[in-house]
């Protein structure tokens, strides 16, 4: 479906710029913007791998599993019906870590394995608790370090990417909160509508 709208954006773009006389503008964005996206997603790319390999460190230092070990009786608290499956309650340790750091693309796999893990425990279940408190959590997305968000302004020619730690920090810990509440209140909210 995404294809068909890219598609038809596209069609809409050049028979506009063909109708109003503006073709030459139309190739020159073209080409300027095929620029632009090279430099970006080499900047982009460098800043994730560098920290895709900061995570590999942590992972093979030991300090990824004291994380997971600090987050683990908080996450038992918000997930109590994976609590007793240490391999799911691991990938959700590991896909909160990495969203800690601020890791978007790194998190990925660890919280798809989390989501599949929560399904696996939850009998099949399309919308358990527990999957939709990780989808909260992932979509608030608490950040110590925006490293994605920084890489981007360092793109675009910030003197100091990093300057919007306290803004970050403060946004993510209020959505989180609000998050996390909020899923509970409707968990609770629709396991009494269903009794």
């Amino acid at each position: 479906m995404m294809g068909k709208i890219w598609v038809f954006m596209v069609l809409i773009s050049v028979i506009s710029a063909i109708t109003n006389g503006r073709i030459t503008e139309l190739t020159s964005a073209i080409s300027d913007g095929a620029a632009a996206s090279i430099d970006f997603t080499l900047s982009i790319g460098g800043m994730i791998l560098l920290w895709s390999g900061v995570m590999e460190i942590m992972r093979r230092s030991g300090l990824s599993e004291k994380l997971t070990k600090l987050l683990l009786p908080i996450l038992r608290r918000l997930f109590p019906d994976a609590k007793h499956s240490e391999a799911v309650m691991g990938d959700i340790a590991a896909n909160v870590s990495a969203n800690l750091l601020g890791l978007g693309n790194a998190a990925t796999p660890a919280g798809i394995r989390a989501a599949e893990g929560l399904h696996r425990l939850d009998r099949g279940r399309d919308a358990s608790d527990g999957l939709c408190m990780l989808i909260v959590i992932n979509t608030a997305s608490l950040q110590l370090i925006p490293t994605t968000v920084a890489a981007v302004r360092a793109s675009l020619g910030a003197a100091n990417p990093y300057d919007i730690l306290p803004a970050v920090w403060f946004a993510s810990v209020v959505s989180q909160v609000c998050g996390i509440c909020a899923a509970g209140l409707l968990s609770h909210f629709w396991k009494r509508g269903n009794v």
